[in-house]
């Protein structure tokens, strides 16, 4: 028969992941009924709970660690620099570390570094954040974890989580190309591991849609969060027989490297292919012309992570479960509406 686990019992007990592991530690802030309802649950399944769950509590730890695995540095750099502030303030230190969410046993491989590392608790970064089983396992091991996901909306049950609504921004951006005339929009997918590249592409696509536009999906290329892939997809989409006159690429980095393609074809940005971004990085700002781009507070929404973990380490009340960000659309030089056909 298959070993219970700690899924099974909060079906059973009806109650969060999270609770039943408070309750496995023996941790203050349950309802006595709760707990009893969990307890019996317990008993009922056979749940043998793993011990590393309780080693991770044996001492007080002042030390959390970021976790990520994602190719923009800029993005890496805006999620240490949130998190570290909140450390400084905190008197916590920290520790990040780069994952490779490949692993097949990087559920291990990060309750290993916790329990050597001491770690009071983590912020999981996309796109480890957005699996599911990856998280269930970090929990039942007895980490605290805080995630960072794309969502348009809160995701509720499970970990706690900050999201971002990825789909509603990149409606935006590709309204503001339709509303300028353009018809012929190109989109360069960021890494399919991360749900934020699903959640760019939809909003794309619900925005062509509302607007009656048919999706063609030769003018949709598939990359990862880089300049490489997206000077490459833009090769591809401009030597097209009916090339786009403009693109959205899933993040700064792949407008860039569309901007650079544009450049090597002697086009004119704005005014032979638009182009747009997302995330509102260095690239967007000292780029020529500037790019239009969904401004994404990515150091906010690491600080409000690790305020967040903090909260949760010290068994502070929380108000809101969850807490959610929308990218805002900033229009800058590199979109305008299409040259007239001749």
């Amino acid at each position: 028969m298959r070993k219970p686990t700690i899924k099974d019992v909060a079906a059973q007990a009806e109650v969060s992941l999270k609770t039943v592991s408070r309750v496995v530690n023996d941790e203050t802030g349950v309802h006595a009924r709760t707990r009893e309802r969990v307890q019996q649950a317990i008993a009922r399944l056979g749940y043998l709970p793993d011990p590393s769950a309780r080693s991770l509590r044996t001492a007080q730890s002042y030390a959390i660690g970021l976790l990520y695995d994602n190719p923009n540095p800029y993005y890496v750099i805006a999620m240490q620099s949130g998190v570290l502030s909140v450390c400084r303030e905190s008197g916590y230190g920290l520790q990040i570390h780069p994952c490779d969410s490949s692993s097949p046993n990087l559920a291990n491989e990060i309750v290993e570094l916790v329990q050597h590392a001491r770690l009071a608790g983590i912020v999981l970064a996309p796109p480890m954040s957005e699996r599911q089983p990856l998280v269930d396992a970090l929990v039942e091991a007895g980490v605290r974890l805080v995630r960072i996901v794309s969502a348009a909306t809160d995701p509720q049950g499970g970990s706690a989580c900050v999201y971002v609504d990825d789909r509603d921004a990149a409606y935006e951006i590709t309204q503001h190309l339709i509303q300028l005339g353009h018809a012929r929009i190109g989109f360069l997918w960021g890494g399919k591991s991360h749900g934020s590249s699903w959640e760019r592409h939809k909003g794309y696509e619900d925005a062509l849609r509302d607007y009656g536009i048919a999706v063609d999906p030769d003018l949709v290329v598939e990359g990862d969060y880089a300049f490489d892939d997206g000077f490459r997809g833009a090769r591809r989409l401009l030597g097209l027989p009916q090339p786009p006159t403009a693109i959205f690429g899933s993040n700064d980095e792949i407008a860039a490297g569309v901007l650079a393609a544009a450049r090597s074809g002697g086009l004119n940005v704005p005014y032979d292919l638009s182009i747009a971004g997302f995330e509102d990085s260095p690239f967007s700002k000292q780029s020529w012309p500037p790019l239009t781009t969904a401004k994404q507070a990515t150091e906010e929404i690491a600080r409000h992570a690790a305020r967040r973990l903090l909260d949760e380490i010290r068994e502070q009340p929380v108000q809101t479960r969850n807490e959610g960000f929308s990218p805002e659309l900033v229009v800058r030089g590199s979109t305008a509406p299409p040259r007239p056909k001749v």
